[in-house]
């Protein structure tokens, strides 16, 4: 291998991704683009393999190369200036709302690619706005599904395919802004990828990708080998469906054998009639996630460093859902959860490189209704941040999406500029996270005065159930839905005061002026026993208000004393 042009074109390429991603932000018209970047920009091979990513969003990462190959199975006459778009979860897509676009790249009539660009739309048809049919039973609840078909083509627009699309959804204007967002990035992707090919030429563009996806592999391979062989099974559960009030359990076993892994679902539970089942893809992308976070982050990520990972996922399971089961909670539910088991049964393997249960929910809180002003439909995708588990090292994270979504924040001001809601208050949730050596992280409390009439739905989870710690760590507080009514001072669970099976997983919820949403996320699990947490620690998170003295007594017996001795500046600035 030529290592240097190797890491040349390789740091190119993850570049040209990188700017593909930022044109999306800086173009799209809906918030979950251009604030919360839920969105990935990729390149492939015309062979389907990826050769190339930006650090966006986990979940679609791993799912770009089944992605990509099924739309190479399906499309085989492919031309300059075609653009395909897919978003269809039993042709290898993630989840309904999930759109890709695909444009081949050419140099001198051979093709030598594909730039690729992935995103979550908010409002994609279906029963609620927004997107997130918590009581969606079948596919055709959750919205339109597009097989892989032209988009654009040979540089024109295919007006029956646009009109299809945006005839289907509540926000045409939105979607086809949005659209074009991602259609601008696989424009960019192609233009700048020809440029790099031109430079140095197509045989040595090909035999260095090839290296390449070859390196990623051998260093994968390096990685795995160095975890003790054997066989380690974890298993965690949904706490409901949305449809029915019982547990949905992912069984995980991780069987490390030399070089490789093999990650094998066998035992979870049937497919639920609600929302909350996984694809295919979402089973190979959460399985690919967790072991690249698991193993080196310089590794180059491409298809090659997937190659030693296999996946057994039995169809008709909650692990890989049969048509025309309902899905679109597999991918922000379920999928955390999977990476939080493959964790759990590799704590005894690799403990220094795992953490305890993080929330393992996105909080999907979703939207819709008439803008008066505007004369126009919106829909809303709001995230609500989780704790990160602790780990052998260190706290978890506070306030951060789950370990699949690597999503930002949308600042109070664009979401109450674009939305009828008044934020009350958004800060870290006190004594959210559990207790430990080093504690779980601290959740998202979020308190909303609707402004105006809106429906509202919602695909969350553990608000039963809590994030569990590990080496002897405490679990976390569960999150939470509350409603409040005009001049209540009361509040009730989605549950209570709308007769839902589940204040989790909920749809069309109809919300009036002066009424109150509160939504509360899951911290994450402790990590070690709290017994052995530095004093000095937790003097700071009582000062800092993270913990209440009650709790902090409970857990690791506070006393008023530790003050004085950790923290004289506080007693003397009291005095």
């Amino acid at each position: 291998m030529d290592m240097v042009t190797m890491n040349i074109i390789d740091s190119a390429m993850v570049a040209i991704c990188r700017e593909m991603g930022v044109n999306v932000q800086k173009t799209a018209y809906s918030t979950i683009f251009s604030e919360a970047e839920d969105f990935t920009c990729a390149l492939a091979s015309p062979e389907g393999q990826m050769i190339a990513v930006a650090e966006f969003c986990p979940a679609q990462i791993g799912g770009v190369p089944l992605l990509v190959s099924s739309m190479v199975q399906e499309i085989t006459d492919i031309n300059p200036g075609d653009v395909i778009v897919h978003n269809d979860p039993y042709r290898g897509g993630l989840h309904t709302p999930e759109h890709t676009m695909f444009k081949p790249i050419f140099v001198a009539d051979e093709l030598m690619g594909f730039a690729v660009s992935i995103g979550h739309f908010v409002e994609v048809g279906g029963m609620v706005p927004g997107g997130f049919p918590g009581e969606a039973t079948e596919i055709f609840h959750e919205g339109l599904r597009v097989p892989p078909v032209k988009l654009i083509k040979r540089g024109k627009d295919v007006p029956e395919v646009w009109k299809l699309l945006l005839a289907n959804v509540r926000t045409p204007r939105g979607n086809y802004g949005d659209l074009r967002a991602l259609i601008s990035a696989v424009d960019m992707g192609e233009k700048r990828l020809v440029e790099l090919i031109e430079k140095y030429g197509k045989d040595v563009f090909r035999q260095t990708v090839s290296d390449l996806m070859d390196y990623s592999e051998s260093r994968m391979r390096a990685e795995i080998a160095n975890f003790p062989d054997g066989r380690y099974t974890f298993e965690d559960c949904l706490e409901d469906d949305g449809i029915e009030a019982k547990e949905y359990w992912i069984r995980v076993a991780v069987n490390v054998q030399g070089d490789e892994v093999v990650i094998d679902y066998t035992g979870s539970s049937p497919q639920a009639k609600g929302p909350i089942n996984a694809t295919l893809g979402v089973a190979w992308s959460a399985s690919y996630n967790a072991m690249l976070h698991l193993t080196d982050q310089t590794i180059p990520k491409n298809s090659g460093c997937f190659r030693p990972i296999r996946v057994i996922s039995p169809a008709g399971t909650i692990m890989n859902v049969n048509y025309p089961g309902s899905e679109v909670g597999g991918n922000t539910e379920t999928h955390p959860l999977i990476v939080a088991c493959i964790f759990g049964a590799m704590s005894e393997c690799a403990p220094h490189r795992v953490m305890a249960s993080e929330g393992t929910t996105h909080g999907c809180f979703v939207f819709g209704g008439h803008d008066e002003e505007n004369d126009e439909p919106f829909g809303a995708f709001d995230f609500t941040y989780v704790g990160y588990g602790g780990r052998q090292f260190a706290d978890g994270n506070d306030a951060t999406d789950s370990i699949n979504g690597n999503c930002a924040n949308t600042p109070t001001e664009v979401f109450e500029t674009r939305y009828p809601w008044i934020v009350e208050e958004y800060a870290l949730r006190q004594d959210s996270g559990g207790a430990g050596e080093h504690r779980g992280g601290f959740s998202i409390s979020k308190t909303m005065l609707c402004t105006g009439d809106v429906m509202i739905s919602q695909m969350t989870n553990k608000h039963i159930r809590t994030s569990w710690g590990l080496k002897d760590g405490k679990h976390s507080v569960p999150g939470a839905t509350l409603y409040q009514a005009k001049g209540a001072n009361d509040w009730q669970t989605i549950k209570e005061a709308f007769g839902k099976v589940s204040s989790s997983k909920y749809s069309n919820v109809p919300i009036h002026p002066g009424e109150r949403i509160s939504v509360k996320a899951p911290g994450g699990g402790g990590f070690g026993s709290p017994a052995k947490r530095d004093h000095a620690a937790i003097v700071e998170d009582v000062l800092e208000g993270y913990i209440s003295r009650e709790k902090a007594a409970e857990d690791y017996g506070f006393e008023e004393s530790w003050i004085a001795k950790y923290a004289p500046g506080e007693v003397a600035a009291a005095e």
